[in-house]
């Protein structure tokens, strides 16, 4: 598959997708590929159903998963291989809208006083602090701190977009702690990778990530809490807060303010104060005796 792969990268990067999208998508069409032991571009719409029935039924996987199997699939046939795909044959499962997890305020300084080594720590401080994706965060610069202006540049976030966010006096007091403690400062990222914290490469977001779930166990947590966790818990703590929501939609870089709204359904401070339309009710002190 090595000349295919070299196509479909490409492709996309010819269209300027994010890393972790390219990522992703090469790897479930070579996942696809594996599942049938046979180069992708001799199989069909046949196989892509079968594989789909795969991914639910034996694997489990969440609709939103196989939706993001069933694009890559898309995207290596229609943009790489120049074949037609029918929506018809291969529909798209309806995805799943799930209410994300959220922390209480002690809950979060849990996880992150759980967080082993020091580094650990300043990650979960600085995802919660920002609302950042893993993957904006493993690739800060250290030029990207600005603190006299007390923000951070987000530099090719989702979408390509950049934005600023707020950087906290205790977190800048953090990153000034972890720049103390590198005995070899970083021209270039300000989480250098490898495990002397040396490399010429950032960490990657499976760094992040881990580290969140192994404080998330030493805590006591839900095995649900996980790096995007913490950008809910952001967004709906600054809600509660007071912030409207075209300032965390800012924030968070979100392109629409529709994808913001979820997190009023999140909120203490809403939902406490808004009534429930029985309370208006003119209802008689007890119930009938009897059935």
């Amino acid at each position: 598959m090595t000349h295919l792969r070299k196509m479909m990268l490409e492709e996309l990067q010819r269209r300027n997708y994010a890393e972790t999208t390219i990522e992703s998508y090469i790897r479930a069409v070579e996942d696809f590929s594996r599942h049938f032991n046979c180069s992708p571009d001799r199989l069909g719409p046949r196989h892509i159903r079968e594989y789909q029935a795969e991914l639910f039924q034996k694997r489990k996987f969440s609709p939103n998963t196989v939706a993001q199997h069933l694009a890559a699939l898309r995207f290596f046939y229609v943009k790489t291989l120049k074949k037609a795909w029918s929506i018809t044959e291969t529909p798209y499962p309806k995805k799943a809208i799930h209410l994300p997890t959220i922390l209480s305020h002690e809950e979060v300084a849990r996880l992150i006083d759980a967080a082993r080594p020091a580094l650990h720590r300043t990650l979960l401080m600085a995802l919660y602090a920002t609302g950042l994706r893993r993957a904006e965060l493993a690739r800060l610069k250290v030029s990207d701190v600005d603190s006299q202006r007390m923000v951070i540049h987000v530099q090719g976030g989702k979408g390509r977009k950049d934005r600023d966010v707020l950087l906290s006096p205790t977190l800048l007091d953090e990153l000034r702690r972890h720049w103390r403690r590198l005995r070899r400062k970083p021209s270039v990222w300000l989480f250098p990778g490898k495990s002397s914290h040396a490399s010429d490469q950032p960490i990657t977001p499976k760094v992040i990530y881990h580290a969140c779930k192994r404080a998330a166990r030493r805590a006591g947590l839900p095995d649900g809490v996980h790096p995007h966790t913490l950008r809910h818990c952001f967004a709906t703590h600054l809600l509660e807060a007071g912030a409207d929501l075209r300032t965390i939609q800012m924030l968070l870089g979100h392109s629409d303010l529709e994808e913001t709204t979820i997190y009023l359904h999140l909120s203490q401070r809403h939902l406490n104060a808004t009534a429930s339309p029985l309370d208006s009710l003119k209802l008689k002190d007890e119930s009938p005796q009897g059935q």
